[in-house]
């Protein structure tokens, strides 16, 4: 099969239409906006799609089965209509991106030396923590401890595995959570008016731990479940800031489910709610507001919708201006260093990856205390300059994640993907470099 030189909208389409995929799969496949994948479809040869999805495209059809290829081939040639396709190459403008990365090491050479790459990369690989017992421990506790704890040593325990989590301790926090998520019920049965509320709190906020470490290994589905836990939790409680801190699990649960527009919509009313019931008189309200306004920022970026994702940045700039430091106030690491981490993630996410590679440059690092959030603006970075083509500025990005949370790079299906598509796309002493890092990180390839 011949290399695609250069995409346009038409073998964009053909390779949807060989994976048998919708619009909105193939756009979430690639970690694009479902606009933009639908414009290819309906322009065709005439548009041509951005330098940073040129090498996407190269990555997908680099990881595609045999018999994908093969449809993709044969819809190459013939059109989705099933019509012949004239084989004169696109027109690339003056105003054409054309940067995009090719595909590097074609033919049965390069496939052979790849796949014993790869091969070779799987031995030795340390497996994921295990969610088992956690979802066990969520969906049917079996063992209620035997000693009821009081709401301080309940909120103790939580507060440590909040901790553990924001330090990527994952392993940590799961034999944690398998301890405490049957402590609750006891908890609560046995608390009596203002501890009763505390409890109900403690819950959210735990429930809230289980989505977002459920979201870090991949099980979208049990994630939501965790996250309509927290909500209910929250709501029982009556307190407005837990309510709106529960939302902002639910929001980032719904993004990983393809769910975008719905979690635009809930960080937004969520964050009216709060405004509405509090004034934002604390700075617990105002850290929680602008954090969720900024999650709903990333879904807007995600739905291609520009407008929103910037208001919903402006609006964070003053909530943070008006919070006054960078601080982790109910566990939002919220402030103008997080709004400057969570723009980077917006701007690679709108397909500017050269842009979200200088704002990353901005960041002071001093400022970002925290190991999780540091790790994720290192894995931005990675794939922006993989999906810019610079592969070996790629790997160090990754290698420096590593180095932050080791937890964090081996446990992430994003990070997998990321090390996957560096062994494919990277060539020689680069690939081979990818191939030790993902052994030595303990990342399947």
């Amino acid at each position: 099969m011949a290399a695609v030189t250069t995409w346009t909208g038409r073998e964009a389409n053909a390779l949807r239409h060989a994976l048998r995929m919708s619009v909105t799969a193939f756009a979430e496949h690639l970690g694009a906006a479902r606009r933009t994948v639908a414009k290819w479809s309906s322009q065709g040869d005439s548009v041509l799609p951005r330098a940073d999805m040129q090498a996407a495209l190269d990555t997908v059809l680099a990881r595609a089965t045999s018999d994908v290829r093969e449809r993709f081939e044969a819809l190459r040639m013939t059109g989705t209509s099933g019509a012949p396709i004239s084989t004169t190459p696109p027109y690339t403008g003056a105003d054409a991106d054309t940067g995009g990365d090719g595909d590097g090491g074609s033919g049965s050479d390069g496939d052979v030396r790849r796949r014993d790459l790869l091969r070779k990369a799987a031995v030795g690989v340390a497996a994921a923590p295990s969610v088992a017992p956690l979802l066990d421990a969520l969906v049917s506790p079996r063992h209620p401890p035997a000693a009821v704890l009081s709401v301080q040593q309940l909120a103790r325990d939580v507060a440590a595995v909040k901790r553990d989590y924001q330090a990527c301790r994952y392993e940590r926090v799961l034999d944690h959570l398998v301890t405490l998520l049957p402590a609750l019920e006891p908890a609560g049965a046995s608390a009596e008016g203002e501890h009763q509320t505390q409890v109900s709190v403690l819950a959210s906020e735990l429930y809230h731990v289980v989505g977002s470490v459920l979201l870090k290994v991949g099980d979208r589905g049990m994630a939501l479940v965790a996250a309509e836990r927290s909500t209910r939790a929250a709501a029982a409680s009556q307190d407005p800031v837990a309510v709106a801190a529960s939302a902002r699990i639910m929001t980032h649960a719904l993004m990983s489910n393809g769910h975008d527009a719905q979690a635009v919509t809930l960080a937004g009313n969520a964050a009216g709610v709060l405004d509405r019931d509090t004034r934002l008189a604390s700075t617990d309200a105002i850290a929680v507001y602008g954090a969720l306004v900024l999650r709903g920022a990333v879904a807007a970026a995600r739905r291609d919708d520009r407008d929103t994702a910037h208001a919903m940045l402006d609006e964070a700039m003053r909530a943070a201006a008006r919070l006054g430091y960078d601080g982790n106030d109910r566990w939002t690491g919220f402030g103008a260093t997080n709004i400057l981490l969570h723009q980077v993630n917006i701007t690679l996410t709108l397909g500017d990856a050269g842009t979200a590679i200088a704002l990353a440059r901005t960041v002071p690092l001093n400022k970002v205390a925290l190991a999780e959030r540091r790790a994720t603006l290192y894995v931005d970075v990675a794939r922006a300059y993989t999906q810019w083509g610079r592969h070996e500025h790629g790997l160090n990005a990754l290698r420096t994640a590593y180095e932050v949370a080791p937890e964090e790079i081996r446990c992430r299906p994003a990070v997998q993907r990321i090390a996957g598509d560096l062994a494919l796309l990277a060539r020689g002493s680069v690939r081979t470099a990818v191939v030790d890092f993902a052994q030595t990180a303990g990342i399947p390839l």
